[in-house]
């Protein structure tokens, strides 16, 4: 599928092919007099510049005497749908009204609902690990089964991306959000019958729901940008639906310390803490669930580009999901890509799973803390996140930015790592603050750079196979982390990310 902000790559008549980007205009006409209209006669199909036909000397001599003219960026779309071959129509030729391109004003509030459901999934995600020790306490269980609780999401992940990539390239946008939504608010309302001290395999069965649900989330942002945002808007429309699952990350580790504090001598109260935490959650799903089911449509009823004009005009029988997965694994810039984001990210997992650990070996008692460090980590990390979209839409220098951005998260890792540990905590918010930055920062920069350099595959299939790399590297880093910090110390695990996300520095430089 083709990249709706994508209006470098352009495919005009077999007889005039472009230059870098550029088509051959003859005399002394301006750039921009292409005439797109289908010709009649033995000559149909091809293009004419400036009223001249194509193989006419004067074309020829004007071709070769003068300079090549840029195209703007709507021209080379123009250009890019023109018939290829003699006999061929133009896809507007037939029905005027495919060529009609307009920005709904519903692609806000799709995004909205988007964005707020993956924040109530991320939120469920951290909720148990950001106060591992209390939930230990309660259930009885080691820290360890806790972890699981954050790991389930990465363990599900694996297995169930690729048919939750084959249903969102062929059943659709609507149906694949709405399963998200639907199980992310099933797996709320399980939670809510396992405030009980025995229950744990409970409150596990409602987190292995929501970790499907987010199988049908993480896959989505690209897609919500490329069909229902216009070429200037597409990359930080993007960011936005990514952020809202780091916002909820956020809400992860700010709430719950505050909801359900450390009192473990009171088992009665901690239940009833817990069981608001959790019924307050249910709530806010449903609510968003019906608000998906009403107002998440499909597609505009206008594509917002020429690009996404053609893909809709396209056959559906043209595309197979087969070939586009083996495709994605013969570009080897994207295998690269694929690994270094799984890195980045997975280390950013591990981090967020093992905060609390960290943080409560270093400063005991400071659970809230710990929260609030997470909290700064991750909303500076929304920050890096929002202005790395509006970068990218201002230059489109994907691998520049993706190179220097992870280099700075690599230096943000060691900083944190050898400043944790000072006894000054004060530090430990300011470089968890610069660390998230960059580090989560990355995560939108891996999606737009992998559909840049998988033109014209599906972005869903190529962010799914992201992300099942990130879940991949994140159990783990998660595992290897934490049996380093329980073993040894918080630093010796962070060195050890530390070493991996040199590698990945490596590996970007050679995409």
């Amino acid at each position: 599928m083709a990249r709706p902000d994508d209006e470098e790559g352009t495919a005009v008549a077999a007889a005039h092919p472009p230059t870098k980007g550029y088509l051959l205009v003859p005399g002394d006409a301006p750039a921009g007099k292409v005439n797109a209209e289908p010709q009649n006669g033995p000559k149909a199909g091809f293009l004419a510049l400036n009223g001249v036909p194509p193989d006419s000397p004067a074309a020829a001599l004007g071709a070769l005497g003068r300079p090549q003219s840029p195209l703007a960026p709507e021209e080379e779309t123009q250009v890019r749908l023109l018939p290829k071959g003699p006999g061929e129509e133009t896809p507007c030729a037939e029905d005027p009204r495919m060529s009609r391109t307009a920005l709904s004003p519903r692609r806000f509030v799709v995004l909205l609902i988007f964005s707020l459901y993956s924040l109530v999934n991320a939120f469920q995600w951290i909720q148990y690990s950001i106060i591992s020790n209390v939930f230990e306490g309660f259930y009885g269980v080691s820290s360890l089964h806790v972890d699981w609780l954050s790991m389930v999401y990465m363990l599900a992940y694996v297995p169930l991306i690729f048919p939750a990539t084959w249903l969102l390239d062929t059943r659709g946008l609507r149906l694949t959000a709405l399963l998200g939504s639907g199980l992310n608010c099933l797996g709320a309302w399980v939670k809510c019958g396992s405030v009980q001290q025995h229950l744990f395999w409970v409150t596990m069965l409602g987190q292995c729901l929501c970790s499907v649900a987010q199988v049908f989330i993480l896959g989505l942002p690209s897609r919500i940008a490329s069909v229902w945002f216009g070429p200037k808007e597409v990359s930080t429309a993007c960011a936005t639906a990514v952020l809202g699952n780091q916002l909820g990350t956020a809400v992860g580790f700010l709430l719950p310390p505050v909801l359900v504090p450390n009192t473990q001598n009171n088992t009665d109260l901690l239940a009833c803490n817990i069981s608001t935490m959790f019924y307050g959650t249910s709530a806010v799903a449903t609510l968003l669930f019906i608000l998906a089911i009403i107002a998440f449509k499909e597609k505009p009823q206008y594509p917002p580009s020429q690009a996404q004009a053609a893909i809709q005009d396209s056959s559906p029988e043209e595309y197979s999901y087969e070939k586009s997965i083996r495709n994605l694994f013969k570009n080897i810039p994207f295998v690269l890509l694929l690994i270094t984001y799984g890195i980045m990210t997975g280390a950013f997992y591990s981090v967020s799973t093992l905060l609390n650990q960290m943080i409560l070996t270093y400063y005991k008692g400071e659970e809230v803390n710990a929260g609030r460090i997470g909290l700064t980590l991750v909303v500076a990390g929304m920050v890096g996140s929002i202005l790395c979209g509006l970068w990218l839409d201002y230059t489109k220098t994907y691998k520049q930015t993706t190179l220097i951005v992870y280099i700075l998260s690599f230096v943000g890792m060691v900083i944190f790592t050898f400043t944790l540990d000072l006894g000054y905590i004060i530090i430990v918010f300011i470089t968890g603050g610069v660390l998230g930055f960059f580090m989560t920062g990355y995560l939108p920069l891996g999606f737009e750079f992998a559909v840049e350099i998988t033109y014209p595959e599906s972005e869903g299939t190529s962010s799914g196979l992201l992300n099942a790399a990130a879940q991949i590297f994140g159990i783990l880093f998660t595992l290897a982390q934490g049996m380093l910090t329980s073993n040894y110390s918080p630093k010796a695990g962070n060195i050890f990310l530390c070493v991996w996300m040199f590698v990945g520095i490596v590996l970007t430089d050679g995409t």
